[in-house]
């Protein structure tokens, strides 16, 4: 939850509360100037907004699914005993829970924009509406992959450097030289 912090006086001050921090805002935005700017480069090669609108909006549930797979998956790898913090599981279950109906919703508003564009077959009104929400999904797996991938390897990381001290020198005792046979 992000908040704007505004001094009315030097006893009031207002809080605004507003979904998501600053970053996931921005991170929303490259998702919806991704898909933006595939749909301008293939509205440009194609002969109607048909494919320019499959295809941003594949990018746009693409980007946003990867964003939500890394979230989800820093939210899971935070989880401590679930028994023991009951608070702690909610309140990440319910930001999974809005981030799955904001990708719900993108997902739908997808295939609605796409049916809704003059074409007519089985291809343009069944088949094409469902690739952006399953390219959203793949992109919502990758991310969950992605940052897994992170976290493991920070694991072994931290593993590696704890398990390897600097070795200490040999504990040998001091031995008296051997006398020189004689001959």
């Amino acid at each position: 939850m992000g908040r704007i912090v505004k001094q009315i006086s030097e006893n009031t001050t207002k809080y605004y509360w507003y979904p998501g921090d600053k970053k996931d805002w921005v991170r929303a935005g490259i998702a919806l100037g991704a898909g933006a700017a595939v749909f301008a480069v293939a509205r440009l090669f194609t002969d109607g907004p048909l494919w320019g609108a499959v295809l941003g909006a594949s990018a746009t549930l693409a980007v946003a699914g990867f964003n939500f797979g890394r979230r989800d998956a820093r939210a899971l790898h935070t989880f401590p005993d679930v028994a023991a913090a009951r608070r702690a599981a909610m309140v990440d279950t319910g930001r999974a829970a809005w981030r799955a109906l904001v990708e719900g919703f993108g997902a739908a508003a997808a295939a609605v924009l796409i049916v809704n564009i003059p074409r007519t077959g089985f291809a343009y009104n069944w088949l094409l509406p469902i690739v952006p929400a399953i390219i959203g999904a793949l992109g919502h797996q990758a991310g969950m992959l992605y940052e897994r991938l992170q976290q493991t390897a920070a694991a072994e990381a931290a593993a590696t450097k704890e398990a390897s001290p600097v070795p200490a020198p040999p504990a040998e005792a001091a031995k008296a030289p051997e006398p020189a046979p004689v001959s």
